[in-house]
């Protein structure tokens, strides 16, 4: 089943390089946070009881249902709907994830340890290019936080696939996670105003 669960968050990342309006981006993030819950709860066999409530609490209140409501309400706020018409196109955010992907393979097998898991490794990186992907060929700063939230997933599951063996380091993981996450939703969401539609791309 766990399997499954991969496959599943390997194409929510490929359609991040397809999508073109921001709420489909939120529904993606939405699902993976709920992907996670699942592989979470499924993986962590060894794991005690109140380390897995607090790790599929995590996953399924603030990643799946919290995040996504913030999110929404900021294009809701801000106008904001499409991703801005200057981003890179579908078709190379398309060739430039296949070539995350195969590099994350490449990577993953060439740092084989008995202690990691490695297909958790591969996706792990994927997701980390992915969400780099999106921060750096997107000048909405909307697209920007969602690239940011991506990346922490990439954390998240790089704790997962060392879980079993090293369970505080899924703690850490998490705590870091919520961190980042209300720290970049508080520094961009809550300080758009409604007429962020103008304000497109990030600047120094």
């Amino acid at each position: 089943m766990v399997n499954y669960f991969i496959v599943l968050f390997a194409i929510t990342l490929v359609y991040f390089s397809s999508a073109e309006r921001l709420v489909i981006y939120i529904r993606l993030i939405g699902f993976q946070g709920l992907l996670l819950c699942g592989i979470a709860f499924v993986e962590l066999n060894e794991v005690n009881t109140a380390n897995l409530v607090f790790i599929v609490s995590e996953t399924l209140l603030f990643k799946t249902f919290l995040i996504p409501y913030l999110l929404f309400r900021i294009i809701n706020r801000s106008g904001v709907s499409k991703v801005h018409r200057q981003a890179l196109p579908g078709f190379y955010l398309l060739v430039f994830s296949i070539v995350a992907l195969l590099t994350s393979v490449i990577l993953a097998n060439s740092l084989i340890n008995p202690f990691v898991n490695t297909i958790y490794l591969v996706i792990a990186l994927y997701t980390l290019f992915t969400g780099m992907l999106l921060i750096v060929t997107h000048r909405l700063i909307i697209s920007h936080l969602i690239g940011f939230l991506i990346i922490e997933n990439a954390v998240f599951i790089f704790s997962l696939a060392v879980g079993n063996e090293m369970p505080m380091l899924i703690n850490v993981g998490i705590l870091l996670d919520i961190f980042v996450g209300v720290l970049i939703l508080g520094f961009f969401g809550l300080r758009l105003k409604p007429q962020t539609n103008e304000l497109t791309r990030l600047k120094d």
